[in-house]
């Protein structure tokens, strides 16, 4: 087993003796004889790699994309996140809350597939008041890679959960959630074929999480290829990729609009009704636009919509205060500006997002050309490395569909977002016992 303090060391033991009561802050910051088992997950994602003649060292390709060490949350903590997914469900499914969201979102929005639109990401900061909704995805990567990696854990406790579904169920369900966007769209008949679609796949730093797609569909007697959007052809009627018929796409593009001219033959089909997408773009407007926070958090906007008050509490409670950027309120904000954090709407990735404490007047008249929200920074959680590396900063990532929660995963980083560049950073699990955690050394 690699070393938990030091990745290239020795095992260590913990810096606190941990038992009932320790408290996830504690174990984050003193605890490392509980890691993750680099080695075998790396053998089982190149084992992938390798059955499709790809370079198979993840050592050496993706150096930072696992972290050595998990993260311990509070079962409390993970209950309220759980809260949060029903709660978003809720008020998401609001007539008034869904009239207002698409008065922004581009027109392909209004088209309705049928279906929710697949995996949800929700991406918290977790902090001394509890959770912290940051912002949701339609896309989000690292699911598969995360459940293979929940199986590389190692710790001293024989039995500590690692996901509401265990282990063994995520990929399953994750494969769940994509049939049943197909079956809500297309109907009963099995896919004949699916398309795993991004551009240029292979060079995107999340290839190895396709291929796993796609050894799954196999795995289940689907066929599956991963492919770019400039080799799908509308004809005949249909998609395809050469001589196959693509009945559904899972989709990781990040033109969630399908506004781009390469894929214009993926739009064409999609609202024929000849091809299954998911996601699909009414599901980023209904949940991913950055400007629906300030709709979600906004107490008198919910109760107006006729949101349960549970609901709204939990989202007011849980959201930072989100303000759209307009010309109206930018002197003020500018001059406010290092309690806040600007995205543009339709982000992805902590692309073009600015800490106010870091913005220029330069970056900031560029923010100003585009359509941008505010955020009240929420300072996140740290997870230390031991060996006198300085902390890490973490957020923690729920994976959910159709407000069942699947999988919790955490990233750890340096800087401003999480970007898999940090020694010691990636990846990470997360571990819970009970609202005090332990471990036993």
């Amino acid at each position: 087993m690699e070393s938990m303090n030091d990745p290239s060391g020795d095992r260590t033991a913990c810096g606190i003796r941990c038992g009932p009561g320790t408290t996830a802050e504690a174990l984050n910051r003193e605890c490392f004889c509980i890691g993750v088992d680099r080695q075998a997950l790396h053998a089982e994602v190149e084992a992938v790699l390798r059955a499709n003649g790809l370079p198979a060292s993840l050592a050496d390709s993706h150096p930072h994309l696992f972290s050595s060490l998990p993260v311990f949350v509070s079962h409390r903590h993970l209950e309220q996140v759980a809260g949060v997914v029903a709660a978003l469900e809720e008020a998401t499914a609001s007539a008034a809350y869904r009239s207002a969201v698409l008065e922004w979102a581009p027109e392909i929005a209004r088209f309705d597939p049928g279906s929710p639109g697949g995996l949800l990401g929700l991406d918290f900061h977790i902090g001394s008041e509890g959770p912290r909704l940051i912002e949701v995805n339609t896309n989000p990567g690292g699911v598969l890679l995360n459940a293979i990696m929940a199986r590389a854990q190692t710790c001293c406790l024989p039995e500590l959960p690692l996901s509401p579904a265990g282990m063994e169920g995520v990929e399953d369900a994750v494969l769940e959630t994509l049939l049943t966007e197909w079956r809500l769209q297309r109907g009963d008949a099995p896919p004949g074929f699916v398309a795993i679609v991004d551009e240029s796949p292979a060079e995107q730093y999340l290839h190895p999480e396709f291929l796993l797609f796609r050894e799954l569909f196999h795995r289940h007697g689907y066929r599956a290829e991963v492919c770019s959007p400039g080799q799908l052809i509308h004809t005949d009627g249909g998609l395809w990729l050469g001589a196959h018929r693509v009945d559904l796409i899972y989709n990781r593009l990040t033109d969630f609009a399908l506004q781009q001219p390469a894929h214009a033959a993926i739009r064409t089909a999609y609202l024929a009704r000849e091809t299954a997408l998911s996601p699909h773009p009414r599901a980023h407007a209904l949940y991913a636009d950055k400007r629906n926070l300030a709709l979600l958090g906004d107490r008198e906007f919910l109760h107006a919509a006729g949101v349960d008050g549970d609901a709204i509490d939990i989202l007011v409670d849980t959201i930072p205060e989100t303000l759209l950027l307009t010309p109206d309120n930018r002197e003020a904000m500018w001059t406010d500006r290092r309690r806040w954090f600007f995205k543009p709407a339709a982000g992805f990735g902590s692309k073009a997002g600015y800490r106010g404490d870091k913005l220029t007047r330069r970056v900031w008249e560029e923010i100003g050309e585009g359509t941008y929200v505010a955020q009240r920074i929420v300072v996140p959680s740290e997870r230390q490395l031991g060996s006198g590396a300085g902390p890490l900063k973490l957020d923690i990532r729920c994976y959910s569909y159709a407000g069942r929660v699947l999988l919790f995963a955490a990233r750890m980083y340096q800087g401003q977002t999480t970007n898999f560049r940090t020694p010691g950073g990636g990846f990470a699990p997360v571990l819970t016992s009970g609202d005090a955690l332990a471990c036993v050394v």
